[in-house]
């Protein structure tokens, strides 16, 4: 009985995150989502005819979404302890049902074989306050190509290390994603997945403004700041290599990238916080 309960639960909880609207309407894409708090790196937008920078808003975190590559641009996330809890890893990989029709739908199949993980950019780890928040992390707009060492090894030990801060008191807002075509997988180098419908990266990124206290938002930030950037191949042979081996600055990332992170910062701070290579242990 227990189990049919929890089962039960569950589908009223996937259920939920896939009827949900995601966007916030035209003309407050950005208003009022804690995720988009520090800017909207690419200015994307709720139109369907921006289908290369097509934005999502969640609860969980917004993104910017590429029809073409089947991946999103970039994901933003704020995180701090209240977002940590006991959920279980309890998402199921899903299509993302609230793109915009006419869309493909990319499936978690598309990836099967393909020598690539389904690697999370809101990670499922820093959604475990309740099985709705960990259910979105698995929506298949969240999800890029990544190989399995740069995901489950480099990837991941940054990942573990964001959430300490967070544990610690501090509040981080994270931007991440993928650039560029072509990642080496456990079945070699390969441009695309899912019969050329998703697009590998050939490198991802990442880059984290760490504010001392939560909920200080703006005022939080000053010329000192800590901002984390990284940059890492998607390939294989990186597993072991530690996080900090592939520290850079925002402002190397935004040069990558073409994106202009944490705009909603007075550009003075903005300036002095994106020019700086973190070098804490």
């Amino acid at each position: 009985m227990r189990r049919i309960a929890y089962l039960l639960i569950l589908t009223i909880a996937i259920s939920l995150v896939a009827c949900r609207n995601p966007n916030i309407p035209s003309g407050g894409e950005t208003q009022g989502n804690i995720n988009l708090l520090m800017g909207n790196p690419s200015q994307a937008t709720t139109s369907p005819g921006n289908a290369e920078n097509y934005l999502i808003v969640r609860p969980q975190y917004a993104l910017s979404y590429s029809k073409r590559k089947g991946t999103a641009n970039w994901v933003a996330w704020e995180l701090n302890a209240s977002w940590l809890g006991d959920a279980r890893r309890v998402g199921k990989f899903a299509p993302d049902e609230e793109l915009p029709a006419g869309w493909e739908r990319i499936k978690p199949s598309d990836y099967t074989g393909s020598g690539f993980d389904r690697g999370h950019m809101t990670n499922s780890e820093d959604r475990s306050r309740s099985p709705e928040d960990n259910i979105a992390t698995f929506l298949m707009t969240n999800i890029i190509p990544q190989s399995p060492d740069n995901n489950q090894g480099v990837w991941v030990q940054l990942e573990n290390y964001c959430r300490v801060l967070a544990r610690s008191g501090k509040e981080l807002f994270i931007v991440s994603g993928g650039h560029g075509q072509g990642g080496i997988g456990k079945n070699g180098l390969r441009a695309t997945v899912g019969q050329g419908k998703v697009v590998v990266p050939a490198l991802t990124w990442k880059v984290i403004l760490v504010l001392d206290k939560p909920n200080s938002g703006m005022a939080g930030v000053d010329k000192n700041t800590r901002t984390i950037a990284v940059i890492i191949p998607n390939k294989q042979g990186v597993r072991d290599d530690p996080w900090q081996q592939y520290r850079t600055s925002v402002k190397e990332v935004e040069q990558l990238t073409g994106y202009k992170f944490f705009t909603s910062v007075p550009a003075e701070i903005r300036e002095a916080i994106a020019s700086k290579v973190d070098n804490l242990n």
